[in-house]
């Protein structure tokens, strides 16, 4: 405990992001306060503005200043086709940056986990069960995360587009490492996995 209690809100408050241990908010709130303010005082308008409009793009789930996110609104990805599934919003940017996809996106935010409370209806499935109705997709590409959960959640969406008479669905090739994240990738092992994924099941 230090000699201000604001200060002490400070620190936990910075313990928040992961990673940041208690040793290493205690530094970083020391560094804003006797180097930063200005640039602190900055940093916390911004989380405030952030937290109050970042939303959900009603579309695809994946994060948005407006209703829709700036790649639904664009015509020539509806025109591919098709659809990329990824847990989280991280994922999107980091095959949007491989340069090797030109479809749109469903955001699950998570994957199927009953343990923790996560099912369908968490990941937005009713809303993906919609999108499925609503665009003609030729090709459903799942790029979960190569976990148990992510095969799980996998296999459950690959039910959903079969019922939609969607046949070809496909699973991202290997080079991303079992148990870890698409989001940790480099480009180039992403857009060779992309490029040479498979049938789902296979």
């Amino acid at each position: 405990m230090s000699s201000s209690h604001e200060l002490d809100k400070l620190i936990r408050a910075l313990q928040i992001q992961p990673g940041i241990g208690l040793r290493s908010a205690t530094r970083i709130a020391y560094h804003l306060l006797e180097r930063r303010r200005p640039d602190a005082m900055e940093l916390g308008q911004i989380l405030i503005s952030a937290m109050r409009n970042i939303k959900l793009c009603t579309c695809c789930r994946n994060y948005c200043d407006h209703e829709i996110c700036t790649i639904c609104q664009k015509p020539e990805r509806h025109q591919a086709r098709q659809l990329c599934i990824v847990e989280s919003p991280s994922d999107v940017e980091a095959i949007e940056q491989s340069n090797n996809y030109f479809g749109l996106y469903f955001v699950l935010h998570g994957h199927l986990s009953p343990i923790d409370g996560v099912g369908p209806n968490e990941l937005g499935l009713p809303q993906l069960d919609e999108l499925l109705t609503r665009e003609p997709f030729d090709e459903i590409i799942l790029a979960t995360n190569p976990t148990i959960e992510g095969d799980a959640t996998a296999s459950f969406i690959a039910a959903l587009a079969q019922k939609h008479a969607i046949k070809n669905i496909s699973k991202i090739a290997s080079g991303v490492p079992v148990g870890g994240g698409i989001d940790n990738v480099d480009q180039k092992t992403l857009a060779s996995s992309l490029t040479h994924r498979r049938p789902f099941g296979d």
